[in-house]
């Protein structure tokens, strides 16, 4: 079997899919044709899938057979890909704030006292309390 690479990235075509997951074409289809899966069209109209959709079709299965209707899997995987989102967005935050204070850090380390308890003052207790519960919700 022939994987295409895409951009970089290894993707598979829908047999090659449905051939390592057991699961038809047609469903593959029909679950990327109502949101459960996403595919990358070439320029030839063929649909390639990154090799992570074989753990989200997988998922999908056991969460069928389990009773789960499509449409609240798929919600439960939009509820997921929001909290990803927003997990990215909070270390993003985090990453702003850990060169700010290394930027004050910087500052502290070249002023002169009277100026440096006026930097300190800028690093509220409510800067670093923030921090701290940052560092709690990603770890």
């Amino acid at each position: 079997m022939v994987r295409s690479v895409l951009i970089g990235k290894e993707k598979l075509k829908i047999g090659e899919l449905a051939e390592k997951t057991g699961v038809t074409r047609r469903t593959i289809d029909y679950y990327t044709t109502i949101g459960l899966l996403e595919a990358e069209r070439s320029t030839s109209n063929y649909r390639y899938y990154s090799l992570e959709t074989i753990d989200r079709l997988r998922m999908i299965e056991e969460k069928k057979a389990a009773g789960m209707s499509l449409d609240k899997i798929k919600h439960e995987l939009q509820i997921e890909q929001i909290e990803e989102i927003d997990i990215q967005e909070i270390r993003l935050q985090m990453r702003y704030l850990e060169k700010e204070v290394s930027h004050l850090l910087q500052q502290i380390n070249n002023e002169e006292e009277v100026t440096q308890h006026s930097i300190k003052q800028k690093v509220s207790s409510e800067s670093v309390a923030l921090m701290q519960s940052l560092l709690l919700l990603i770890t």
